[in-house]
């Protein structure tokens, strides 16, 4: 999946022309210095672009319209540098659809205590002005993320990248084409769900395909692209020697990597930045695609197993929050628990189609019979996750709305080597224990399929939550199983009575 070009946000600045012409141009300046000190931290992974101060209705507006209508724009960030009356706002916030952040924040850091004055404070005073503004918000319901703090506090560039993460992941999400190769698995309640109202909630178009419409298409591949693959396969796996070119399975190497290449033109060609598989519907296909499914995840593709196309978008979606940064994420499943002894723990995989992104050191390309599916032994890669902290969410449909359901984990070796489980896998322990993690998850009606990601937080997903207006409920460290079920039941009067109130 090629990657976009660096995402913009737009840097709006109010003020009014009550102060004059020569304030207005030292706000223009200040604000600017502002932009720069923030793109200057080297921690926001978006392009801040300035904009002329906005003094007028008419302009407030026009530049909102402006930001809803560039594609490259993926959201504003609006900050009262002096006192700009929050009325000349109303209708620029009213048509605004893009994501919110605002930023309270002043160009000194310190008060000038022996030389201020009434033109100072008549200069700066954002504590004026952006209390003005937050009132503004909160009075016609502008949802919105509030981040206060000096401009040069690196905290604060964290956090405003947070959110602008969680800006490209709804931006991405927003007019995702996703494929689904079959329906989903047979008699199996939670990947189903409202396609409709997915698409109107989160933009994201799922269409079905047959299988065999892909199978034609992986036919097709020619020989010379495979022979590439499979030098590529070669030079960045451990390759099991069974695969190797004079191997006994060397032929199973190349269909995987016909899969892949084929898999990869029907995606490309068709603009398709998501995708599912299911194993009961193979059609004319030798293999299950593992290796393929893992690699596409890695450039950035979301994939969900057995027709679960709203896992697919989550794990577009988190993706895009999470480029550039190094860390990894997957599609995963909760398989099987480790109660004791020592601390309890999930070991995670699935089949096959677990993203190397999330892999600890060099994966091991091998093949291993797969009991289900009634086709031939599966390439896959091999390989164990690595530590440190991670996220695993998951996306339910509740049949009147969404949830998103995370968890705050720990990802740990496994206690001891795992010979012969033939998967990617992973090991974590979940926050802040294993009965209370799983019994608030299973009372959120939390599904199978998840994303675990290392490269987003919680805050990120917050954030991202709020923008695509779905509820999310978060298993952290402070979590009870009494507050959590209080809280689902406090959210579900809430959702009820705003969906009433439409």
């Amino acid at each position: 999946m090629s990657s976009a070009a660096k995402p913009q946000v737009w840097f709006l600045t109010g003020s009014q022309h009550l102060y004059g012409p020569d304030t207005l141009e030292q706000v223009a300046q200040q604000s600017q210095q502002i932009q720069r000190m923030l793109t200057g931290s080297g921690r926001i992974s978006a392009e801040l672009v300035w904009k002329p101060v906005l003094t007028d209705t008419a302009a407030i507006r026009d530049v909102m319209t402006a930001a809803n209508s560039d594609p490259s724009c993926i959201g504003v960030i609006a900050w009262m540098h002096t006192f700009s009356p929050a009325k000349m706002w109303i209708t620029g916030l009213d048509v605004l659809r893009k994501p919110l952040l605002h930023l309270h924040t002043q160009l000194n850091e310190a008060l000038p205590w022996a030389t201020i004055d009434m033109d100072f404070m008549n200069l700066n005073q954002a504590a004026h002005g952006d209390r003005e503004f937050g009132f503004i918000q909160t009075r016609i319901g502008v949802p919105r993320k509030t981040v206060a703090g000096h401009a040069s506090d690196p905290r604060l560039a964290e956090r405003i990248d947070g959110w602008v993460r969680a800006a490209t992941g709804h931006h991405h999400l927003n007019g995702l084409k996703l494929a689904r190769f079959g329906d989903n698995m047979r008699g199996v309640a939670v990947t189903e769900g409202d396609k409709v109202e997915a698409e109107l909630r989160f933009g994201v178009s799922v269409n079905t395909y047959g299988v065999n419409d892909l199978v034609e298409v992986v036919d097709a591949v020619a020989d010379a692209e495979i022979d590439l693959l499979v030098t590529e396969y070669a030079d960045t796996y451990r390759l099991a020697p069974e695969l190797a070119k004079d191997g006994a399975r060397h032929d199973s190497l190349r269909y995987a990597a016909r899969i892949e290449a084929g898999l990869r033109r029907f995606l490309t060609d068709g603009g398709f930045g998501a995708f599912t598989t299911n194993f009961e519907d193979l059609g004319g296909l030798r293999q299950l695609p593992g290796l393929a499914v893992q690699r596409l995840m890695a450039d950035g593709y979301g994939f969900g197993g057995e027709g679960d196309w709203k896992t697919s978008a989550l794990l577009a979606a988190v993706k895009a929050m999470g480029a550039g940064t190094g860390r990894g994420t997957s599609f995963m499943e909760d398989y099987t628990y480790h109660f004791g002894p020592g601390e309890p723990k999930i070991l995670g995989a699935h089949m096959l189609e677990v993203c190397p992104t999330i892999a600890a050191d060099r994966p091991s390309c091998e093949v291993h019979p797969l009991g289900i599916g009634g086709r031939e032994d599966p390439v896959r890669l091999v390989f164990d996750a690595a530590a440190g902290p991670a996220v695993v969410v998951g996306l339910a449909d509740l049949g009147e709305r969404f949830r998103l359901v995370a968890n705050e984990v720990e990802v740990v070796p496994p206690d001891e080597p795992l010979p012969n489980l033939p998967v990617a896998r992973a090991v974590w322990k979940p926050a802040p224990s294993l009965s209370t993690s799983a019994e608030s998850w299973l009372t959120a009606g939390g599904p199978h399929h998840t994303v675990m990601t290392q490269a987003v937080g919680a805050e990120v997903l917050h954030d991202f939550a709020q923008m695509v207006h779905t509820e999310l409920v978060v298993i952290d460290g402070d979590t009870t199983t009494a507050s959590f079920a209080d809280r689902l039941r406090w959210n579900q009067a809430y959702f009820r009575l705003a969906q009433g109130l439409r």
